[in-house]
């Protein structure tokens, strides 16, 4: 089979089955979520988790060559110029950078440790996804006081064949699923701000393509 038609049968079981699955969470969306003064002033206190992909600074006081910028592995562990194989994915900044002091004290004494994140994957609890017709379908770090537009603008907004009002968001609160009806079309195509809500982490946004 060319190559060019298996991309296409692959491209519309994908919009079929994404098309389905919309349907079905719809059938039990909850009532849309109208964003107030207080959500968008009020973040979600939580402590930022490193994952795999995140870019760190491990930088230790008083000892530059000690110092370096490591990446976190997909088995979500970092070698530094001294150890090998220590498990960061999992832990905050802070909790890592004791773990490197605990690590290092066999070979400094007295080793003081910071944990910078240069570059922010993070770990999918702590990540807001987007799938189907976006302009670039990705995951992004949450970050505080992020709102639905922000994300529309992150992602690029929406394709020319998006069915951007039968959007769904599906969120995790005390372990329950809740399934939210979103106007992204109404929010990104004509400005109704009053389609922007708030996200927290974790959240996820399937974006349908239109029928016709």
């Amino acid at each position: 089979m060319p190559i060019n038609k298996t991309l296409s049968s692959h491209r519309l079981l994908t919009q079929c089955l994404l098309g389905a699955l919309v349907i079905l969470l719809a059938g039990c969306a909850s009532k849309y979520p109208q964003v107030t003064s207080d959500q968008l002033q009020v973040a979600p206190d939580f402590d930022y988790i490193i994952g795999p992909g995140d870019e760190l600074n491990i930088f230790v006081w008083g000892n530059q060559e000690l110092t370096v910028t490591v990446p976190v592995r997909p088995d979500g562990k970092i070698t530094t110029r001294l150890v090998e194989d220590i498990q960061a994915s999992g832990k905050t900044p802070t909790q890592l950078a004791r773990d490197v002091e605990a690590a290092y004290s066999e070979y400094v004494k007295n080793a003081v440790v910071t944990v910078i994140v240069d570059e922010f994957v993070g770990v999918p609890t702590q990540q807001v996804r987007v799938v189907g017709e976006a302009a670039e379908p990705l995951s992004v770090p949450f970050r505080k006081h992020m709102t639905l537009l922000d994300l529309m603008i992150q992602v690029g907004g929406l394709t020319e064949f998006a069915d951007g009002n039968k959007s769904v968001l599906i969120r995790n609160i005390n372990g329950e699923q809740q399934i939210y009806n979103v106007r992204l079309e109404d929010l990104v195509e004509d400005g109704d701000i009053s389609a922007n809500l708030a996200l927290m982490p974790g959240d996820i946004m399937i974006i349908p393509e239109a029928w016709f």
